[in-house]
């Protein structure tokens, strides 16, 4: 009954997006989508979140100091950097490595580097998660990745090279968000945006139950909270908050 009412609205969903769909079929959305929307769009929606998370990052960042090398500097590396909406949560003399997917950040990377002044910025490197290469291994004390999880090819590789990259007794930290109970109305509709959401966010899944996975992986410590952020119009609610350590 459910998975027929999903297609349905799937389908009237995909209707209302055609000309993207349009677009994508012709080869012509996705270079769009990476360097014009997707930065502008997450622009906007990172402005809201910032807000909504400002606190809880706050309280997750505040024992990054902990995690400080022998020499006592912490390193740090950024997975999915995007414009830099974290760095104000760094402890100052923190030296970041950030990394992006996407080099059409860079322009809004830049503002937030010089509004961020208290930070060392040690390189910026275009990588996807699942391979750091250029980073050495058990070279970071740090790994930070926020709202990346979800539109990564696999998870589970990207977990792996943050295990690599970081020193033994370094710290990885997330939020993310994730699929909502299976039994709610929430989780119905994230099954029916989940395509087209998907299409025009860069990849961005609805539905991963992404806690499952940072259990599966080697950390010998994990923190993980469940919590809520309401976005307005937008499917992404519940969320994970937390760190592990290796």
């Amino acid at each position: 009954e459910a998975g027929a009412s999903v297609l349905l609205l799937r389908a009237c969903l995909a209707l209302l997006a055609s000309p993207i769909y349009l677009l994508s079929f012709l080869g012509i959305w996705e270079p769009f989508c990476r360097k014009i929307f997707f930065p502008f769009i997450l622009e906007k929606i990172c402005v809201l979140h910032d807000k909504k998370s400002k606190k809880h990052k706050e309280e997750l960042f505040s024992n990054l100091p902990d995690f400080r090398g022998p020499s006592g500097t912490l390193r740090l590396l950024e997975i999915g950097t995007g414009s830099g909406s974290n760095f104000q949560f760094y402890p100052p003399g923190c030296k970041v490595t950030c990394t992006d997917i996407n080099p059409s950040f860079q322009e809004s990377l830049a503002k937030s580097m010089k509004k961020n002044q208290h930070l060392q910025y040690e390189r910026f490197l275009v990588a996807a998660g699942e391979d750091l290469s250029q980073v050495p291994s058990g070279s970071v004390d740090a790994v930070v990745c926020t709202l990346v999880l979800c539109s990564v090819h696999s998870v589970s590789s990207t977990l792996r090279e943050v295990l690599r990259v970081l020193r033994p007794g370094g710290a990885f930290y997330f939020l993310e968000h994730v699929a909502a109970e299976h039994s709610s109305w929430r989780y119905f509709w994230q099954q029916v945006c989940y395509p087209t959401w998907k299409l025009v966010f860069a990849g961005c899944c609805l539905t991963r139950e992404l806690w499952k996975n940072l259990e599966e992986a080697k950390f010998s410590e994990l923190k993980i909270q469940h919590i809520s952020m309401t976005m307005p119009g937008m499917p992404i609610k519940p969320h994970i908050i937390g760190y592990g350590v290796k």
